[in-house]
């Protein structure tokens, strides 16, 4: 992979293939020369030699599962449910065909090794798998908590921010797990099992998702706010005991050298602009002005790029890429290439048909991308409700306009799923539906600053919903 992205051009077309290729002969390396692949092979009803021998698919699904698309696939079938059959049902044909390739590489990688006999099935076949190790083991959140590690490695989230997704990466796998366990015993003949519980798993992720992004926005906000001196009203006992925590946070997480020194220099500009406006307001000081070296100039417009608002896929994201059944878009592409088991009986059941694979895949993939649709419909019908019952009662007196306009907004958003998806302008749209309006407001979540549900314009503009800008100190 990184061989042919360094050469780039053309030769990124071949790079799904030969990844397949060389995962295949690794792996087919280690099952043949190793101390139990051959004995399994001639004697497939050698337990002892079969187990102790490498399983293959394993291997193969573990290592194909960086290049896999799973996340795309549910994302397309999420799509499609939504209605844009066209970014969807492309992003379906796309993972779809570029999974086959991987696993068709990897097939060709085993037949490479097995060249001259049928080696490659006999390899295939025999090779035995525990799918069940971690179950009831007190190590199992830990593993699975390293692997997440990995994965946002993979998606080049700073380290700083690993806690907002592994929260959220927990959270759902627990549930997912917890649900299975539970409804497993009474659902043996069926997957309905599976599919609660990945549609509970994914919901309680996009759940905590949005609530760490609304902690994160509110946080954000007020820190600028609090940096920029805007608003007296921060400057409380209780605004000061959590300045000073994000304070400490920011020095402990640049003492592990995860930091920024110009974290923490925003901290010092902040004490030093308080002191500046005091001086300012001062008429027998003689300070006419407010000014900065580069340095903290620079520091206090980091501070206010840095404190926009998140978007919740991108602590959600991840969490999804962990659910999703990408490894079972490329096992039934491996049924495909090995379609018949010669080692089970007639009467035997085999789950790795291409019959069972695709049910199971088709199971868990539209659970989750339900799953997905539910949390985000309960999220913002539970911040509409309260939008419109507690939290705009204050800013009714203060201003009636900007209530009014709040209720209409949100009234609108309900319908609405926000930043699940976004679509370009096409021939076919509804002139009456809300989507132009949804754009005019900037595609703004309902608890961003500039039209929180919370009633607070951190940091914004009254006219402009845009950025304070730095000239405003």
């Amino acid at each position: 992979d990184f061989a042919l992205s360094r050469v780039g051009g053309g030769a990124t077309v071949l790079l799904d293939i030969f990844v397949g290729i060389v995962t295949g002969v690794i792996g087919g390396l280690f099952f043949r020369w190793g101390p139990a692949g051959e004995d399994c092979m001639l004697d497939p009803e050698n337990v002892a030699a079969c187990k102790a021998a490498p399983c293959l698919s394993s291997i193969y699904l573990g290592t194909l599962y960086w290049f896999f698309y799973g996340t795309a696939f549910v994302i397309g079938i999420l799509e499609i449910i939504s209605g844009e059959l066209a970014t969807g049902v492309t992003r379906f044909v796309g993972v779809t065909v570029k999974t086959f390739v991987l696993s068709l590489g990897a097939g060709l990688g085993l037949m490479i090794v097995f060249v001259g006999d049928s080696g490659a099935a006999d390899a295939w076949y025999a090779s035995t798998c525990n799918q069940n190790f971690v179950q009831g083991e007190w190590w199992r959140t830990l593993l699975y908590l390293a692997c997440c590690v990995f994965v946002l490695g993979q998606y080049r989230l700073p380290i700083a921010q690993y806690w907002r997704a592994l929260i959220v990466q927990l959270v759902a796998y627990e549930v997912q797990y917890e649900v299975f366990n539970g409804m497993g015993q009474l659902h043996v003949k069926d997957h309905l099992d599976t599919a609660t519980s990945n549609m509970v798993g994914a919901a309680s992720g996009v759940v905590v998702a949005a609530l760490i992004s609304l902690l994160v926005n509110v946080s954000g906000d007020f820190f600028r706010t609090r940096l920029l001196q805007e608003s007296a009203r921060n400057n409380t006992r209780l605004g000061n005991f959590y300045f000073q925590f994000l304070c400490m946070a920011k020095k402990a997480v640049y003492f592990f050298g995860i930091g920024r020194q110009s974290d923490i220099m925003k901290f010092e500009v902040e004490k030093k602009l308080k002191d500046m406006r005091t001086e300012l307001k001062d008429p027998n000081h003689p300070r006419d002005k407010i000014d900065f070296p580069k340095n903290e100039e620079d520091a206090i417009i980091d501070a206010i790029i840095g404190t926009q608002d998140i978007n919740t896929w991108s602590i959600l994201m991840p969490a999804v890429y962990q659910l999703v059944p990408g490894s079972i878009i490329a096992k039934l592409w491996f049924s495909a290439i090995f379609p018949e088991n010669p080692y089970l009986g007639e009467l035997d059941k085999n789950p790795d048909s291409q019959e069972s694979v695709f049910s199971n895949l088709m199971v868990i993939s539209t659970s989750i991308a339900l799953g997905l649709i539910i949390g985000f419909a309960f999220f913002q019908t539970l911040v509409f409700i309260v939008g419109r019952t507690c939290c705009r009662k204050v800013e009714k007196e203060d201003n009636p306009d900007n209530f009014q306009l709040g209720r209409d907004y949100l009234s609108n958003k309900q319908g609405m799923m926000e930043g699940m998806y976004t679509v370009v302008d096409d021939a076919n749209d509804d002139p009456d539906s809300m989507r132009d309006m949804k754009r005019e407001m900037g595609r703004r979540s309902l608890f961003s600053p500039g039209n929180s549900v919370f009633g607070a314009d951190f940091g914004y503009n009254d006219d402009a919903q845009t950025p304070a800008s730095p000239n405003t100190v």
